[in-house]
């Protein structure tokens, strides 16, 4: 019928005790929105692919970040993918990791870049995952044996603790989804990143921070500049929500310049993710300072060499601290600059 109907179907398949799965993106995940928080307030265990796209208007089928940033905070854990292989790798996980968890988890892969491409990947073996996978079960699921009401009136004297438990319940998921990689890691021989990575010169002062993707165009920028322009840690975000606060500012320590990478802006802020690390470095010691600059929006390519542009460009005296980095202004009327 639509993609509001789908997710209303595994909903109601996994409250029913069956290992559930959909996929979405774009237009498709605005049109959810209202299923996804049903399903993350319920705290039903089930796994989306987000194939990252655009939002319109206007109208824009390829690949940015706008679709899942624009459900960030409706509850699902969210993990982000460099690679197909670690798309399928993390799709395993994510049915353990939500089950453990009883939390929903959206697994993100660039639409496009990564769905629309050819890639040799290794795909584990049905028994094999079948051994990694626990028998589904968890608290919340609807047995005619014991007989509940799910989905009924939360009024005021019980639905901020709803929420409490919710909250509490996705900081509990952080070291969930660092021991559930490493658990697949010692059954399939490679892991997918737990939390987040850090990858170049891990002792440079220059940072650069993204999700998805545009992680690997950065570390081929990386080799190929370095020399040139100098050495960067290459900081790769996989956990997104929750968000993992610490891991973060650990990995940063002795950075000076950081830049982080949007695919998605809120107009009138910034970059949503930039917004978010800048909240969090807020309380750290000896911060970093945050250049937020959106790159590959509405599916621009992004090329390895904005590795030498963006430290170039915050080597800058003025650097501004957010842009939308590769527009081009002469393609807009003077009023719009």
């Amino acid at each position: 019928e639509s993609e509001f109907s789908a997710p209303s179907v595994v909903l109601g398949a996994a409250a029913a005790r069956a290992r559930a799965y959909t996929a979405s993106a774009s237009q498709g995940i605005l049109l959810i929105i209202e299923v996804m928080f049903n399903i993350a307030g319920l705290r039903i265990p089930l796994v989306m692919t987000i194939a990252n796209r655009a939002v319109g208007g206007p109208l824009n089928i390829w690949n940015d970040q706008s679709d899942t940033m624009a459900v960030r905070d409706a509850g699902w854990i969210q993990l982000h993918c460099i690679s197909n292989q670690e798309a399928v790798d993390t799709t395993i996980q994510a049915f353990r990791i939500a089950q453990e968890t009883e939390l929903p988890v959206a697994v993100n892969m660039d639409g496009f870049v990564l769905t629309h491409t050819m890639e040799v990947i290794d795909m584990p073996s049905q028994a094999d995952v079948d051994k990694f996978l626990p028998p589904f079960e968890f608290a919340r699921q609807l047995d005619p044996a014991r007989p509940a009401s799910m989905g009924t009136l939360v009024d005021p004297n019980w639905f901020p603790e709803v929420r409490h438990s919710h909250h509490s319940a996705m900081g509990k998921a952080l070291p969930k989804i660092e021991e559930i990689d490493k658990l697949f890691a010692k059954q399939f021989g490679r892991a997918s990143g737990g939390l987040l990575t850090v990858e170049g010169d891990k002792k440079a002062k220059v940072a650069i921070l993204a999700m998805g993707s545009v992680v690997g165009t950065m570390m081929a920028g990386y080799d190929a500049f370095k020399d040139e322009v100098g050495p960067a840690r290459i900081v790769k975000l996989r956990a997104y929500r929750p968000f993992p606060a610490k891991a973060l500012r650990d990995a940063l320590k002795g950075v000076e310049k950081l830049v982080v990478i949007d695919r998605a802006i809120s107009p009138g802020l910034g970059g949503v993710l930039g917004t978010e690390v800048s909240a969090v470095l807020s309380t750290m010691d000896n911060a970093p300072k945050v250049y937020n600059y959106a790159l590959g929006l509405g599916g621009r390519d992004i090329q390895a060499s904005m590795y030498k542009d963006l430290l170039e460009a915050i080597a800058k005296p003025k650097a501004p601290r957010f842009s939308i980095f590769d527009v081009d202004l002469n393609k807009l009327p003077p009023e719009d600059r």
